[in-house]
């Protein structure tokens, strides 16, 4: 299992486009080449100004390193008031423990599921009879956020899937999210 973030932007109105066209272009590669595994990226097909993706680390010690290498190198350096003028806030991350996820290419929309169950034993019951390993089940990373630059979401205790499912009997915020297709690397000319 990896530490896995997920982040869900709320951005300025119509900024959301402008945002995936630099992320794929300049954040993907470069938190990939810090160590950081980029899963899914999307839109919220419900508020046109989200933006919602996760990433992944093998350990909080990796999440830390990687973290300081990304945001300190050049090229977050060189885009990052860019990115930042399209957000109003980007401070929605739940620290999690699980698979990770990225949806298969060509995928259509894909539902998540943020749960508050109200114990382990009856979650776990739940999800023997309701969800399978396709449903990349992930749960609360309860560990210290050791990057405090990038805060994280504390004192809940959340379950979070993906792909279609009973819906739990407890508080849950169900997201409709379309992909983002991963955007091909330009090979240099020559």
């Amino acid at each position: 299992m990896n530490i896995v973030e997920l982040r869900q932007y709320t951005l300025h109105p119509g900024a959301r486009d402008t945002l995936i066209e630099l992320f794929e272009r300049e954040f993907v590669t470069g938190q990939q080449s810090a160590g950081i595994t980029v899963g899914g990226r999307f839109r919220d097909l419900d508020d046109p100004d989200r933006f919602v993706w996760l990433r992944a680390f093998p350990d909080m010690t990796h999440r830390r390193r990687a973290l300081e290498a990304f945001y300190t190198g050049p090229g977050w350096r060189k885009h990052r008031d860019t990115a930042n003028a399209t957000m109003s806030d980007s401070t929605n991350v739940l620290l999690l423990r699980g698979p990770g996820f990225t949806p298969p290419p060509g995928a259509g929309e894909v539902v998540a599921t943020i749960c508050h169950p109200p114990d382990a034993d009856a979650f776990d019951a739940y999800a023997a009879r309701h969800l399978a390993p396709g449903h990349a089940l992930h749960r609360t990373e309860h560990a210290a956020n050791d990057y405090p630059l990038l805060p994280v979401r504390t004192g809940e205790d959340v379950r979070v899937w993906f792909g279609a499912a009973e819906a739990p009997p407890w508080p849950a915020r169900r997201l409709r999210l379309e992909p983002v297709p991963a955007q091909r690397a330009t090979p240099p000319p020559g």
